[in-house]
């Protein structure tokens, strides 16, 4: 994920509640639909890593295939280095515009919710193609904050929704991408393609209860809530309103909240 300045900025920053939650993240919950492409002896990059679960798990299905971790986060990848370790696994800092890699070098190139918080998703992918090798792939999947759904029903989440959307649209980035998907891999001059959709699920009591911890916490103390009063979007009791809300849905016996995601498969 690019850094702050015009290129765009990563809305959620990396304080410990952003990597827990990123660290939950797996191949089953958030890459299945490339499962079928990561063959041994294949070589992957992946884009805006993170701590680097998903691309840990990368490289043991990989192997012996090389597998970097990118990310523009200095924070994020010392926590990825430091989590995890495999002879065929590296973790770099670097620019999702600028990959420092030849043409046609990798099988796969992989990026997970990164192109959202992108001035230029179209020009990142199409970086990406090109360092995608003829006959791999570049796996792209993205979230929509807008076609996000939850019960019941909340003020407080609605407001909270509101205030995420301006502010990644303040920082650059676009939190309805999902449905722009399609068409950004098009407009990076991608014409094979596979589109497919899927969701995450919080409706079970424990899911629930660390979902909404997440936020509550990213809502009141983050890059996030920071950028929202720099911006005079919200104040600092609405914003405690938001948190408050949050823990108040995850207590809801019928409480279910439903992130959905498309996915695309996309060949040079």
């Amino acid at each position: 994920m690019t850094g702050p300045g015009p290129e765009g900025t990563y809305t959620h920053g990396h304080p410990g509640a952003v990597l827990r939650s990123h660290r939950w993240r797996t191949v089953a919950n958030s890459a299945a639909y490339l499962a079928p492409r990561l063959v041994p002896g294949a070589s992957v990059l992946d884009v805006g890593c993170g701590p680097g679960t998903i691309t840990a798990e990368f490289a043991t299905m990989v192997a012996p295939g090389p597998v970097v971790g990118l990310d523009a986060a200095e924070t994020a990848v010392a926590a990825a280095t430091a989590d995890h370790q495999a002879s065929n696994l590296t973790f770099r800092t670097g620019d999702v515009y600028a990959l420092g890699l030849t043409d046609d070098s990798v099988d796969v190139v992989h990026a997970h919710q990164v192109l959202q918080h992108l001035a230029d998703p179209v020009r990142a992918l199409r970086e990406m193609r090109r360092v995608c090798r003829p006959d791999g792939v570049v796996a792209v999947r993205d979230g929509d904050y807008a076609a996000m759904s939850w019960w019941p029903a909340s003020p407080g989440l609605d407001r909270w929704q509101d205030l995420y959307r301006a502010v990644a649209r303040a920082n650059g980035g676009e939190p309805d991408a999902a449905r722009r998907l399609v068409g950004w891999v098009r407009a990076a001059g991608f014409d094979r393609y596979e589109v497919r959709a899927s969701a995450w699920c919080f409706a079970d009591p424990a899911d629930r209860a660390w979902w909404s911890e997440t936020w509550a916490v990213r809502i009141a103390d983050s890059p996030l809530a920071d950028r929202a009063l720099e911006l005079g979007l919200a104040t600092r009791p609405e914003l405690d309103g938001c948190a408050a809300a949050w823990r108040a849905w995850a207590l809801e016996a019928d409480a279910c909240f439903v992130v959905p995601h498309v996915e695309v498969l996309a060949s040079p």
